[in-house]
């Protein structure tokens, strides 16, 4: 697997009075494409349009569609032999036998790095992030409601990882019946995380049995590591269940079923897979199939998601920069999130190389900045 090149943008997006900014003012930290002086004026206007053409219109692009958009007084042969010099730089490429050009993934790095102009949110689509990551809700609501709503404003697959915290000690629990041998468990972490889980158990417990369940593991676990009280658990496990009475079997069964989740399984949380199933350049079903699964699978993404929290800020992965075969035609556009000063975790989405950066970009920037401050609030 190559090792995957690519951009940190470590600035904000701030909202400038004009409404617009170039890109180009966030830190380049590592590129691997041409640099912009490579062009001349003239290419640089031809390269640009044809970028935001084939964007919004996801068709090759010709050199009458750029003799008509480009405001050059060019010729068309002269368009031609720019589109030439800027396939032989690798920065376009003909698709099959089409007489248009579409961007490569080198030239999109180019585009993203020093050409891009980003959008400042309006006033309404950044109260509607506000609305949807109240500091109301639990934790496990609030990422669940942040990965949601950032699929339906990107229309996008989006991803948000779970905050990365190196002691997770359990303070409370309670179970609670439900119909149909479930019972909803709800679970104080730390100091103030609570997360209410449903479980299904191999019978029905009595509420006398539940609540002497919560007090025994109130009263030995309150305090431990759940990685600690889930290992200890399982130890007790091993005992036949002749020598344990009718408490402690569903003391260990309720336990070992409310803990499983904290074993690394839900690392992150992934909302609107299938708006990616509308997406032309995706429609391949192996191709999809490919990347559900590494949706499922996690590790790859997970990886991916680890070298953005390591390198802070907002992270863009064009195409095979990700290092994964399966992201080959995909870009992935994140930021990291914190809470006083402290990163938590990374968000953002994947969707194809041909995304709207400028609108995506903020968006994503936002929410972080905005889960950040709602956390904040909850601490």
């Amino acid at each position: 697997m190559a090792a995957p090149v690519f951009c940190t943008l470590r600035a904000r997006v701030l909202n400038s009075p004009a409404g617009l900014y170039p890109l180009a003012c966030f830190q380049r930290i590592m590129v691997n494409t041409p640099n912009i002086s490579a062009l001349s004026d003239r290419a640089q206007v031809l390269f640009k349009t044809l970028v935001e053409r084939y964007i919004e219109e996801g068709t090759p692009v010709g050199s009458r569609t750029l003799a008509r958009n480009t405001g050059l007084d060019l010729s068309a042969a002269t368009i031609r032999n720019m589109m030439a010099d800027l396939e032989d730089m690798g920065l376009i490429r003909s698709p099959h036998t089409s007489a248009g050009r579409v961007p490569t993934v080198q030239g999109y790095r180019l585009f993203v790095d020093s050409m891009l102009t980003v959008k400042s949110l309006r006033d309404r689509e950044i109260r509607r992030i506000y609305q949807n990551l109240n500091t109301d809700l639990d934790l496990d609501t609030l990422l669940h409601r942040t990965s949601d709503m950032l699929s339906e404003v990107t229309s996008l697959a989006s991803i948000v990882m779970l905050p990365r915290s190196e002691h997770k000690s359990l303070r409370h629990v309670e179970f609670l019946p439900m119909d149909d041998n479930r019972l909803l468990v709800i679970l104080v972490i730390n100091e103030k995380e609570v997360q209410n889980r449903i479980i299904h158990t191999s019978r029905t417990y009595s509420a006398s049995e539940l609540e002497q369940a919560a007090n025994y593991l109130n009263r030995i676990f309150s305090g431990r590591e759940i990685k600690q009280v889930r290992d200890e658990i399982l130890r007790e496990m091993g005992a036949t269940r002749e020598e344990m009475n009718r408490m402690m079997q569903a003391v260990m069964e309720v336990t070992q079923k409310a803990i499983a989740g904290d074993s690394g399984d839900d690392d992150y949380l992934v909302s609107g897979q299938t708006n990616l199933m509308g997406v032309s350049e995706l429609s391949d079903v192996q191709r999809l199939k490919q990347l559900f699964e590494a949706f499922t699978g996690k590790r790859d993404i997970l990886h991916l998601l680890d070298q953005a929290l390591n390198a802070n800020g907002i992270q863009i992965f064009i195409g095979e920069e990700s290092g994964y075969e399966v992201l080959d035609n995909c870009s992935v556009v994140t930021s990291t999130y914190e809470s006083g000063g402290e990163v938590l975790g990374v968000l953002g989405v994947i969707g194809p190389t041909r995304m709207a950066y400028e609108r995506v970009i903020p968006i994503v920037d936002m929410t972080a900045r905005i889960l950040g401050a709602s956390l904040k609030s909850q601490d």
